[in-house]
């Protein structure tokens, strides 16, 4: 688990802490915990493949950022792939082929995005940086300083780059000038897990997840405050059992919106009001994913897990990967994809759960959930590397 100070911490609360540590070292040097009670990552096991798949195209960013977890992913407008790396470097590849477009170094420690509207690249950095680019030849357009770390990439709209950082702020940032329109602030909790979901536009509101356990929607004009709702309470007696960050970015699927929480539950909540739809016990760091039929999540111990839309009920689960730290889901025709530690990628069945193919994109750990675009999955790794796979279907079918 990765933790990071959302703000300073009282001298009382890090007593504690190294208190714990000091415990927890105690008793396993006195041998309490035995060799039997130790977690460690799931063998990967054998099984025959059903699908081909296939690697089309590779090619390098820039600098590694193994441990870091950070916001980098690939982006796409439809037919160019855009992708960045912690040491600045930003580039732009032909989705089908990989021929590289363009490539730009920013000097900056990019750690969210890109983020594309078809015109403007948007990426954060972690000193607070938020830099445009035009998607067009990588020419830098303006950059500018918010408030604090970015750990989720921006979102984007035709005039709007909508920016959260890790203080809670959430920033309306003019695309032309790169001045700020407006912002809002969520109170944050001493200790909260490293990571933020981004915002997500929603007909005429912005809803995002922050640290406090609470989804929050606001108005996209102006930032009013139009409902919010804390997903899951925290409970417990220690700030560490009392983490509920809603640290993924929400989906949207008409109406409705699915979230998760760290140490809580998945939901599905009205767009319009925030209200509950219904619930289930699940804890994960990662954004969930739907399709048309259910929606996909992988929990905080590496489970693989569909839920119905409708009513939440669990169709399949599986725990093969456990402790493998794997990403968010990512539907892929008819299967659900997510990476690992080790740099393999897994396809599921999204109707069985059936593991149906494996396929390793390098040996760096995958932070963030793969990208489908058309019929292509991309894949960036915390080595700086970005892959391009393609499910090769047989004639017949």
């Amino acid at each position: 688990m990765y933790v990071s100070c959302s703000r300073l911490l009282s001298a009382r609360l890090l007593r504690k802490i190294l208190m714990a540590a000091m415990t927890l070292s105690l008793l396993t040097s006195c041998g309490m915990f035995s060799d039997k009670e130790e977690i460690g990552p799931a063998d990967l096991i054998d099984f025959k493949s059903t699908l081909k798949i296939r690697k089309i195209w590779s090619a390098g960013i820039g600098d590694g950022s193994e441990f870091k977890r950070l916001a980098l992913r690939p982006a796409s407008d439809g037919a160019r792939i855009y992708a960045a790396a912690i040491d600045g470097k930003v580039a732009a590849f032909d989705a089908v082929t990989g021929r590289k477009i363009w490539r730009i170094k920013t000097k900056l420690p990019l750690s969210a995005g890109p983020t594309v509207n078809g015109r403007v690249v948007v990426l954060g950095s972690s000193d607070g940086d938020l830099i445009a680019l035009d998607a067009k030849d990588g020419r830098e357009l303006w950059r500018t300083t918010v408030a604090s770390e970015v750990l989720a990439a921006p979102t984007l709209t035709d005039t709007e780059a909508f920016v959260r950082t890790v203080d809670g702020r959430l920033s309306a940032i003019n695309l032309f000038d790169g001045e700020e329109s407006w912002f809002a602030i969520q109170e944050m909790p001493a200790l909260s897990v490293r990571g933020t979901g981004s915002p997500v536009v929603v007909r005429n509101r912005l809803v995002c997840g922050f640290d406090n356990g609470k989804i929050a929607a606001y108005q996209l004009s102006n930032g009013a405050l139009l409902w919010e709702v804390l997903l899951d309470p925290p409970s417990g007696r220690t700030e560490i059992d009392r983490l509920a960050d809603v640290n993924s970015t929400v989906s949207v699927v008409g109406n409705d919106l699915y979230a998760v929480g760290y140490q809580g539950r998945i939901a599905a909540l009205a767009v319009e009001s925030g209200q509950i739809l219904w619930a289930r016990e699940i804890s994960s760091y990662s954004s969930v994913a739907p399709d048309l039929n259910n929606v996909f999540a992988t929990t905080s111990d590496g489970g693989v897990v569909a839920l119905t839309r409708s009513a939440g009920r669990e169709v399949w689960r599986r725990d093969i990967l456990r402790y493998r730290d794997v990403t968010g889901p990512t539907p892929y025709g008819r299967s659900v994809v997510v990476g690992d530690f080790e740099g393999y990628l897994h396809w599921f069945n999204a109707s069985t759960g059936i593991l149906q193919a494996r396929k390793r994109a390098g040996s760096d750990r995958i932070s963030a959930a793969p990208l489908v675009v058309n019929d292509m999955m991309y894949v960036l790794t915390d080595g700086g590397k970005l892959f391009a796979f393609k499910e090769i279907i047989p004639k017949s079918e």
